[in-house]
Formats: C-alpha cells, sequence, structure tokens
C-alpha cells in the first residue's frame, strides 16, 4: 500500500533489527528506520496491521529482539526541508521543564497539555521538542504519560540506561507514585484495586480502556491524604504500568478522576470547573530506582494549576 499516491515510495522492506536494539519498542525502532516520517503515520501502519516482526502482525507496544525480521511497508520519507519545524516557545518550555540530567537519564516536570510523543493528531511531543533542541544527543522516552497529566517524565541519554531501565520497570523494581483527585470519600484511607485491564479501539481510532477477565494483571495502591467538598485527594501508588490504569481503576472503585471527560462524571467534573478546574486532576510526582548502585529519586510539587484548585475546595477532616 503506498501511502502517498503523489510521490513515489521504495517497496517494502524487511530488516533485521541490529543486537543493540534488543527490547525497543517497534513504534521506537520504526522512527529511527523511517527518518521524517511523521509518529502519526507509524501508529497507522501499526494499526492496520502492515508491520510485521519475524511474519506477525505487530502491536504499538510490541519489542523487538536482536535477529528479528521487521516488515516495513512503503512509507514515503519526507525530502530534505520539508520536516516540520517544532514551535519555539514548545521547545524553550520543554527545556525550562528539566529538573534532572546525567550522562543516563533527562528528566523533566512535564507541563499539562504536552504529550509524551508524536501521533494521534500531535505534531509534537515532549521527546520531538526535547530532540529538536539538543539535535545531536540520542534520547527516548523510558516510559509515557498521558497528554493531561503533568509531572515525572523520564528519557534515557544511552541505550544502555534506556533497557535497563525499562527492565526495572517491567520487573516492577520502581516507585511510582501519583496525585489524583477522587470523587466522593472511600470508605478506607488506604484500598488497593487489583483487577485485569484491556484495550479496545473504538470506531473512529479513539482507544478506551476496560476491566476485563482477558486483560493484563494490573494493580493499584491508592491512599487518601485530604478531604474535600465531595472529592478527596489521593497517594496513588502504581505496581505495574498499563494504559490509563489509574484512571480505569479508580472508576471501577466508585472514585472516577475529577476533570476525566473519558472515565469520570460529568456532573462532578462540571463542579469541579466551578473551582477552577479544567483538565484531568492527575500529577506524577514520584519516581525512583535503583541502577547500577546508584539510587534515582525524582520529585515534583504538585502542579500550580491543580494546587489552586485544592486552595479553592471546601476542605473536610484530612485523612491518617
Amino acid at each position: 500500500m503506498n501511502l502517498d499516491t503523489k510521490n513515489p515510495s521504495p517497496g517494502v522492506r524487511l530488516v533485521s533489527v541490529p543486537d543493540e536494539r534488543e527490547g525497543q519498542r517497534i513504534d521506537n525502532f520504526l522512527t529511527g528506520q523511517l527518518k521524517g516520517v511523521p509518529k502519526s503515520l507509524i501508529y497507522r501502519i501499526l494499526r492496520t496491521g502492515q508491520v510485521r516482526i519475524n511474519g506477525k502482525r505487530a502491536k504499538p507496544d510490541a519489542r523487538v529482539a536482536g535477529g528479528d525480521e521487521v516488515r516495513i511497508p512503503p512509507v514515503r520519507v519526507a525530502q530534505a526541508g520539508e520536516d516540520k519545524v517544532a514551535p519555539p516557545a514548545l521547545v524553550k518550555r520543554v527545556v525550562q521543564a528539566i529538573i534532572f540530567e546525567d550522562r543516563d537519564f533527562l528528566v523533566i516536570d512535564k507541563p499539562s497539555g504536552i504529550a509524551s510523543h508524536g501521533g494521534s493528531g500531535v505534531a509534537f511531543g515532549a521527546i520531538e521538542l526535547l530532540r529538536a533542541a539538543r539535535p545531536d544527543e540520542t534520547l527516548e522516552l523510558a516510559h509515557r504519560l498521558d497528554r493531561d497529566t503533568s509531572g515525572l517524565l523520564v528519557l534515557a541519554r544511552r541505550r544502555a540506561a534506556l533497557t535497563a531501565l525499562q527492565e526495572l520497570i517491567r520487573d516492577g523494581h520502581i516507585t511510582k507514585q501519583y496525585l489524583a483527585l477522587l470523587h466522593g470519600r472511600p470508605k478506607r484511607a488506604k484500598f488497593d484495586v487489583n483487577v485485569p485491564l484491556r484495550k479496545f479501539d473504538l470506531q473512529g481510532g479513539e482507544r478506551m480502556v476496560r476491566v476485563s477477565d482477558d486483560g493484563k494483571p494490573a494493580l493499584t495502591a491508592f491512599k487518601v491524604i485530604g478531604n474535600y467538598a465531595d472529592a478527596s485527594l489521593a497517594e496513588v501508588t502504581l505496581y505495574t504500568g498499563r494504559t490509563h490504569q489509574i484512571r480505569v481503576h479508580g472508576q471501577h472503585a466508585g472514585h472516577p478522576l475529577a476533570g476525566d471527560e473519558k472515565y469520570g462524571l460529568r456532573e462532578f467534573n462540571k463542579a469541579m470547573r466551578g473551582f477552577g478546574l479544567h483538565r484531568l486532576f492527575l500529577h506524577a510526582a514520584r519516581f525512583e530506582f535503583e541502577l547500577n548502585g546508584k539510587t534515582y529519586s525524582f520529585s515534583a510539587p504538585l502542579a500550580p494549576d491543580l494546587a489552586e484548585v485544592l486552595d479553592r475546595l471546601p476542605t473536610g477532616k484530612t485523612a491518617r
């Protein structure tokens, strides 16, 4: 399938994965192979089954191994001078959000409204903006945050650091904590939600996640740390990293997140807008791990817009 009939495209390519790309996500591998191709187009060819790993259809979150054979369909690669230029104001914004860097990692306190990566109508995410700011560096996302979610986003500056951290993430050897405003008052100050989740692609390309017996295991721990009018502030610890996990587990527990237009309550969201909440109340506050004998511990204070919402909310008794 030629995705651009006005310009000739190369034919189907079969690419052998180098050993140093072991464990890399297929979407990131394709980004390296298809220089200048928008991330949205890369996800399109993945969703439509045109990319195959060893003859099998590849999902966007599939990981390649050294020696794998990847089928890449005909895709027009942008010619010199055709690449879109990242908006300078956005580049400056993410650069100013950097809170840590060493030879292995770079960490930003991602503002809400900036996606982790481009695609699905988003031309530039945090990774593309940082690459624009540092064109001579190798930067890869170690994990992802939803576009509306603010807080800690970790990027790797070396391939070895990326694979090592992603292995820790897969094995559950990291600490990831969020702050979330939940609807209502949970009966217990501490509670876990341990139900599997499954992704569904709806008509039009929208992605939904639902509790499903045939989904992937998912465990989330909630700890209420403050009570407000018809709402509770919770510290949320992730033990797995499924798409929309906190949002769907909160909904499943009967306490959906404030400002969640996909899984939340319309009337609750409307009431929260009256207190100045105009986006999802979810903030990645803490990220910790140990690697090669070194302890990494990052924290990001609650985003100012969310802190202002809490200041406006009538308070209740603080949970112990």
